[in-house]
Order: C-alpha cells, then sequence, then structure tokens
C-alpha cells in the first residue's frame, strides 16, 4: 500500500510539474523577450548566423574522448581488486578503444580546421 501511493504521489507530482513547465512560458510570450540583446542598440545584423560544421565536430569529439578518459579515472582503485588481469584487459580495450578513435579522426583530417 505505501508503495502504491508513493508511486501515485511521485506520477501527479511529476504530472504538475510538466503541465506547469509546459503552459508557464506560454504566458509570457512576446517578441521583445525572442528578439536579440545588443547593450541596448538595435542589433546591426543577424543574430542568428551559422557557425562552422568543423567547430561543432572538434565539440563532440572532445566530449566522447572525455567521457571515455572519465572511465578511466577509477583504474587505480580498481588495479587492487581480486581480479587485476580483468582489470588490466578491460583498461587495455579501452585505451585501444581511445588509441583507434583518435587514429580514425586524424586519419579523415577531424582534428584540422582548415578545409
Amino acid at each position: 500500500m505505501n508503495m502504491i501511493l508513493t508511486l501515485f504521489i511521485n506520477i501527479t507530482l511529476s504530472l504538475c510539474l510538466i503541465s506547469i513547465a509546459f503552459w508557464l512560458p506560454q504566458l509570457n510570450a512576446y517578441t521583445e523577450k525572442a528578439s536579440p540583446y545588443e547593450c541596448g542598440f538595435d542589433p546591426m545584423s543577424s543574430a542568428r548566423l551559422p557557425f562552422s560544421m568543423k567547430f561543432f565536430l572538434v565539440g563532440i569529439t572532445f566530449l566522447l574522448f572525455d567521457l571515455e578518459i572519465a572511465l578511466l579515472l577509477p583504474l587505480p582503485w580498481a588495479i587492487h581488486s581480486t581480479n587485476s588481469y580483468l582489470t588490466m584487459t578491460v583498461s587495455f580495450m579501452l585505451v585501444s578503444a581511445l588509441a583507434l578513435g583518435l587514429a580514425y579522426e586524424w586519419l579523415n583530417k577531424g582534428l584540422e580546421w582548415t578545409e
């Protein structure tokens, strides 16, 4: 009974918060908030300029490699486990995947800014 009550309260609260988040921004929507702001002056050019796709790809590559490096952070504590052979094998496979990804990016010129 306690589990059902908790589940009901969680679902009800979630639905209330979702509906508030859906309806609240539509109440105060007007063009002044949607326009770009440049120190009180009218914008001189469009604020919606396209950005370089190369910058986007380098950013995504950085995030992927950063997440994979974060997987290596607990490695010093994992080495002290009972099965250190498995730990070293998994860490070697992870570092190999990082190296292969870096080699792939390098060969496809994904790390260069000039095209």
